[in-house]
Order: structure tokens, then C-alpha cells, then sequence
């Protein structure tokens, strides 16, 4: 089948950018909205047609379905990409967007909406052989002694989780049974204020585990394979700040057994296009906790030691192409590692909005940069602080520490703060360089140096 004539990128940052540039080379032309905030963005200005879908706040613009629909009726794009973030994941999106006669660049909207409620997303994981943190099965009820001896059964500590959060979100851990229902009754207040939904779940809580993640790429004629895994256990408050791949430490064998696990699963909930499942992972041993239904911020690591473009194959899926490779064509080479760039203080971690006076990114063997910021360019306090990604690569991860550690001294921004010192400090740490840290240890580390 022949690839789209014209594809509307709804979204804005370095994500908008790198969808551009895979359309570019794909000969795909470019339609991206914006919000006032964005007009004088770097992809804006490349793409081959942009219009202004409202104000600044995300509700407004990015977040508005009708003036999203529109835009793409206005430019005649055939396809949606959603990037990351916003309606990436919204299910109701994507199915105004099929409605509307495009093409939803991503899975469909029964899938979205099932991987989007944590609970129905276990289920199906556990339906089709995926470890899950042992935990109740389903929504915990309304009965407190049903709780307590679920949580008995499971062993404390536990996490109590909404069904409808993520990112972080709508999570809470308990030590003792005393403050279980508190606990309960609290996050179920939250979830429905949050996210709309008052469902709640328990889980093991896990002393010190690692995130690690499977990369998912599926096409509409049963084909699924897994790029890998990524270690992304370097994290702030459940957010990401470095990830790599491969995960230092884990086997072959181990990486093939979950892998294969994933794509089985994928085959049989009906999966469409990029995806990520992602586990906690302790004493050799995986745990589901959710899918994320969308490119992931890090898909560059993964990228880059594969050699497959995941973004063009996204496209390439949604379009009716059938993936060009099988799971015995994927194969892992050298190692990668990806700093996330924010606009914030690096150690009190404020966000830090305004002009960039000064910006001067690394080159060199090995080094990518993923980011949408320029000199002069002036960061808007509306949106997530992520300005960019510094990306390296080396045959091995000893290498791919050396070559972001010379990336990372030779950056220069000025006009705004950002966390690159931080970077700094976690590529001297000697727990880093030895691999397998626990997702907690970035937290240890900064009360360490406070």
C-alpha cells in the first residue's frame, strides 16, 4: 500500500520535530498545528503548512479535539500523528479521529482504552502469560475487611494504585494495616478527581526494583515483533530522566523470554503500530505495570541499537504496510544512553521558562540531539519543561558513558537554567557506571549530595 500523501502532527516540542523530519524523508509533506505560544517554533516554520488551533494553555489548543479535526479537513491530511503526551493517549481522540475519515497514527480506540484502564490492562496482561506484581485481581471493593485481607494475602508493603493514572500519578504506598483504608479512601478521592474514575487497585510494593521497558512494533496483518528492552530506572518522583539500551545485566535469554512474552500479548489483543510495555524487575524476575500505547520519549536509545526508525515504522504500520522484518532480523549492536534536557534548576528542579540567550548543543562520534531550541528561542511556561534529548552511542556502554560525559561538557545554554549539570553528576557516579540501579537511587543519591 502506497505511505500518506500529508500527515498533521499534533503536538509541539522536539516530538513534533522528529515526526517532521521522518515524514521528510519519507517524502510525506507536513501539516503541524500550534498554539500561539509555539508560532515561532523551529518546526513550524519547516513544515509545509501550519495553522493556530488557539491560545496557549494545552486545553485550549492541544487538547481540543474540534480544532485539531478541523485543521486536518482544512490541510486535507490523510493521517494523525498524536507524538507523546496530550492525545496520545486519549481513546476518544482516536476515535474521532477514524470517525472523521483519517487515519489515527497509533492503535485503535479499544485498545487505547483498555491498556488506559491499569485494571482491564492486568487482566488481558495475565490473560495472555505476562508476569503482573502479585496484587488483587481487579478493582479492590467497597468492603474494608475484604481489603485488609487482600492486602494480608499479598504482604505489605503495597502500593495502591487508580486505575485510570499513570506517570506517577494516582499511586500511594502503605507499611501498615492501620493506615490501609485511609490510604484507600484517599487515592479513590484523587483517582476521581484526576483522572474520573474512582477505581482503585492494590499491588506488592517492590523494596528495589528496576524500570524496564519492551519495545513493541505490531502491523494490521498479525505481525508483532519486540526491539529489546530499555533500562529506564534512573528517575525524580516516577519520572524519567536517563534511560539506555540494552538494560545492563540482563541475559539474552532472559531479554528473548520477555520479549517474545509481549509480542504474544500484543498478538492477542489486536495491537497496531509502536508500543512499550514496561515492568518493574527484581531478583531476576519481570512485573507488568502498564502499556504505554504510544512512542515513548526514549525511543532514540532503542533506535539507535536496533538501526530501525520506529517513528517512519509507525507510519509506514498505520498506512497498511506490513512491517518490513521479522523477529530474527532484530538484532541489538552497541550501546545507547539518553539524557533528557529540561528547562529547570538542576538540583531544586523549578521549572525555568524564558529566552535561551546562548545554545550550543555537542557533536561528535556517536552523539544525537533530539530538541527543538535554538538560540534566541524562548521557552514558554505553559507546557512540560523538556526542551530536548542528548543521545549517545558506543560499541560498548563503557563507551556510550565516555562519549555523553565529553557530549554533556561541551554544552552551553544561557538565558535559562537547565539540568545538564545533573547529567553531569550521574555520569561521574560509580553506582551508574556499574549499571542496575533500583529505581530509587536517583533520589538517594541527590539527599546524599544535599
Amino acid at each position: 500500500m502506497a505511505l500518506f500523501e500529508k500527515v498533521l502532527i499534533a503536538n509541539r516540542g522536539e516530538i513534533a520535530l522528529r515526526i517532521q523530519r521522518a515524514c521528510r524523508e519519507m517524502g510525506i509533506k507536513t501539516v503541524v498545528v500550534h498554539s500561539t505560544a509555539d508560532t515561532e517554533a523551529k518546526y513550524v516554520k519547516l513544515a509545509d503548512e501550519s495553522v493556530c488551533i488557539g491560545p496557549p494553555p494545552s486545553r485550549e489548543s492541544y487538547l481540543n479535539i474540534p480544532a485539531i479535526i478541523a485543521a486536518a479537513e482544512v490541510s486535507d491530511a490523510e493521517a494523525i500523528h498524536p507524538g507523546y503526551g496530550f492525545l496520545s493517549e486519549n481513546a476518544d481522540f482516536a476515535e474521532r479521529v477514524e470517525q472523521s475519515g483519517f487515519q489515527f497514527i497509533g492503535p485503535t480506540a479499544d485498545v487505547i482504552r483498555m491498556m488506559g484502564d491499569k485494571v482491564a490492562a492486568k487482566k488481558a496482561m495475565l490473560a495472555a502469560g505476562v508476569p503482573c506484581v502479585p496484587g488483587s485481581e481487579g478493582a479492590l471493593p467497597d468492603d474494608p475487611k475484604e481489603i485488609v485481607r487482600t492486602a494480608r494475602a499479598v504482604g505489605y508493603p503495597v502500593i495502591i494504585k487508580a486505575a485510570g493514572g499513570g506517570g506517577g500519578r494516582g499511586m500511594r504506598v502503605v507499611h501498615t494495616e492501620a493506615a490501609l483504608i485511609n490510604a484507600v479512601n484517599t487515592t479513590r478521592a484523587e483517582a476521581a478527581a484526576a483522572f474520573n474514575n474512582p477505581e482503585v487497585y492494590m499491588e506488592k510494593f517492590l523494596e528495589n526494583p528496576r524500570h524496564i521497558e519492551i519495545q513493541i512494533l505490531a502491523d494490521h496483518h498479525g505481525n508483532v515483533v519486540h526491539l529489546g528492552e530499555r533500562d529506564c530506572s534512573m528517575q525524580r518522583r516516577h519520572q524519567k530522566v536517563i534511560e539506555e539500551a540494552p538494560a545492563p545485566g540482563l541475559s539474552l535469554k532472559l531479554r528473548d523470554k520477555i520479549g517474545q512474552r509481549c509480542a504474544d500479548a500484543c498478538k492477542k489483543i489486536g495491537y497496531r503500530g509502536a508500543g512499550t510495555i514496561e515492568f518493574l524487575f527484581e531478583n531476576d524476575e519481570f512485573y507488568f505495570i502498564e502499556m504505554n500505547t504510544r512512542v515513548q520519549v526514549e525511543h532514540p536509545v532503542t533506535e539507535l541499537v536496533t538501526g530501525i526508525d520506529i517513528v517512519q515504522e509507525q507510519i509506514r504500520v498505520a498506512s497498511g504496510q506490513r512491517l518490513r522484518f521479522r523477529q530474527k532480523d532484530v538484532v541489538l549492536k552497541g550501546h545507547a544512553i539518553e539524557c533528557r534536557v529540561n528547562a529547570e534548576d538542576p538540583f531544586k528542579f523549578t521549572p525555568s521558562p524564558g529566552r535561551i540567550q546562548t545554545w550550543h548543543m555537542p557533536g561528535g562520534p556517536g552523539i544525537r540531539v533530539d530538541s527543538h531550541a535554538y538560540a534566541n528561542y524562548v521557552v514558554p511556561p505553559h507546557y512540560d519543561s523538556m526542551i530536548g534529548k542528548i543521545i549517545s552511542y558506543g560499541d560498548t556502554r563503557e563507551q556510550a558513558i565516555a562519549r555523553m560525559g565529553i557530549a554533556l561538557s561541551e554544552v552551553v545554554v544561557e538565558g535559562i537554567s537547565t539540568n545538564v549539570p545533573l547529567h553531569r553528576r550521574i555520569m561521574r557516579d560509580t553506582h551508574f557506571e556499574e549499571g542496575g540501579t533500583s529505581i530509587h537511587y536517583l533520589e538517594h543519591m541527590l539527599a546524599s549530595d544535599a
